[in-house]
């Protein structure tokens, strides 16, 4: 390692350390919990003094972030925020009082921990550590939230949740496991149960947890999960939302809250799968029982909150959305089908080599939605090959099928030959969503 700390004295702006991070999977693999928790102690603990929220599941976890936070701002709550993956840039993933870190905070954060990779203690020294790519920015992320000051750091894991960097704090004052589904499986279990006992991991003693009831299985492990520790459980169930009405851009629902009558939100999209993560973050909010936060305040953060590459409009009746499994997709379907449509509906799909893309395209394709289906390669070097795209669309009928060179002709076309009756989608993964934003933010003369 001692050539690439040598490295780091030439890192002195933003884009080079953000190369810096995303050059760590070439030279780290996954540490143990052990290192990882040794790591954050080295820092100093940064932000353990904050009340954290911590957050797990398969889908939706973002979103419950950025819930709950759009409530903490509207109740003059200062908090703040981590997720994953970021859209365009690294920034994204740390953010304070709804701003990202700037470049100036990031690169603060970035010195902080690079710092004391430079001097180890004996134990981590022995073993060569290096903080993987995730952990790098989990630690950047508790630096920039302690020197920002902020009361509340909502969390949100990578991809599971016992094993999680984010599961090295301590001081959570409660979690949240979001609907669980089928992904990446070669890390979490290939049943239900695997993967919501490596969810349930995030648990801790007197920390109270909420969570949707969906499939029986996953609530039965969670539940026993809970009472192990000696975690209260507080079950989101489908009963206690009704009252839906899906109307153009955003849909209304009430909710049933322990003592009280239905109370009445508003989401502001189109997608109706962020009912029950606006729900989630309602019954956390009110289990965290913080007197500052009243129901108007609650009411105006979840009708304020807009989750970029979620059912985004990024363009009139364009639509943008990061759905990356097959329950992702699932639920994408499901807007797609309360949405009317007076023209046509065309789809462009793209993801990376591991997620279930044979599932997705048959779920789509005989879906009956879509005029006509257009695949294009990513530039990640994870991405599907455009021939496996296309062959897995290729093998149903009822749609036009289109294989595009490359995202940004694809995107070009797409919308250069959408009549005003058409709506446009572009679904299949998160980095997806991000490589469209960023031909979005590119200059016209590029």
């Amino acid at each position: 390692m001692a050539g690439y700390y040598k490295m780091t004295e030439q890192i002195s702006v933003y884009e080079e350390a953000e190369n810096y991070i995303s050059s760590i999977p070439k030279f780290t693999g996954k540490n143990s919990m052990e290192n990882t928790v040794r790591f954050l102690d080295y820092l100093g603990n940064p932000a353990q003094d904050r009340k954290i929220i911590h957050i797990a599941g398969t889908n939706g976890k973002g979103s419950v972030c950025a819930y709950l936070c759009s409530v903490f701002r509207e109740s003059g709550i200062r908090a703040g925020m981590f997720v994953s993956p970021h859209l365009v840039t690294m920034r994204e993933r740390l953010v304070a009082d709804g701003k990202a870190a700037t470049e100036e905070e990031f690169m603060d954060a970035f010195r902080v921990v690079i710092g004391k990779l430079e001097a180890l203690p004996p134990e981590l020294a022995q073993v060569s550590y290096h903080p993987s790519f995730f952990e790098f920015l989990f630690f950047m992320a508790m630096v920039f939230f302690e020197r920002k000051g902020v009361e509340y750091v909502v969390l949100e894991t990578g991809l599971g949740g016992r094993l999680d960097a984010t599961n090295a704090v301590q001081n959570k004052k409660l979690c949240v496991i979001t609907s669980i589904g089928y992904d990446h499986m070669e890390y979490l279990g290939d049943t239900l149960s695997a993967i919501a006992s490596e969810k349930a991991g995030i648990i801790r003693p007197d920390v109270p947890v909420v969570y949707p009831v969906r499939q029986e299985e996953v609530a039965q492990v969670i539940e026993a999960c809970a009472a192990k520790v000696g975690a209260e459980t507080f079950p989101l169930r489908k009963q206690a939302i009704k009252e839906i009405k899906i109307r153009n851009k955003t849909i209304d629902f009430s909710l049933h809250l322990n003592y009280y009558e239905y109370i009445g939100f508003t989401v502001s999209t189109p997608a109706v799968y962020q009912i029950e993560n606006a729900a989630l973050s309602v019954m956390a909010l009110w289990k965290l029982a913080d007197v500052r936060i009243t129901i108007p305040h609650m009411q105006a953060g979840i009708r304020r909150m807009a989750w970029e590459g979620r059912m985004e409009e990024i363009l009139p009746s364009v639509y943008l959305d990061g759905a990356h499994n097959i329950d992702g997709v699932h639920a994408f379907l499901e807007t797609v089908r309360s949405c009317p449509c007076q023209g046509r509906r065309k789809l462009l799909y793209s993801c990376v080599k591991d997620k279930q893309y044979q599932e997705a395209a048959a779920a789509i394709a005989l879906s009956g939605l879509f005029d006509e289906i257009g695949v294009a390669a990513l530039t990640d070097q994870r991405a599907l090959p455009l021939t496996v795209l296309e062959d897995s669309y290729r093998q149903y009928t009822g749609f036009i099928c289109k294989a595009y060179k490359d995202l940004d002709t694809a995107f070009r076309e797409l919308v250069e030959d959408k009549d005003d009756e058409d709506t446009v989608y572009i679904v299949g993964s998160l980095y997806l969503a991000g490589e469209i934003k960023a031909l979005l933010r590119r200059p016209r003369h590029d």
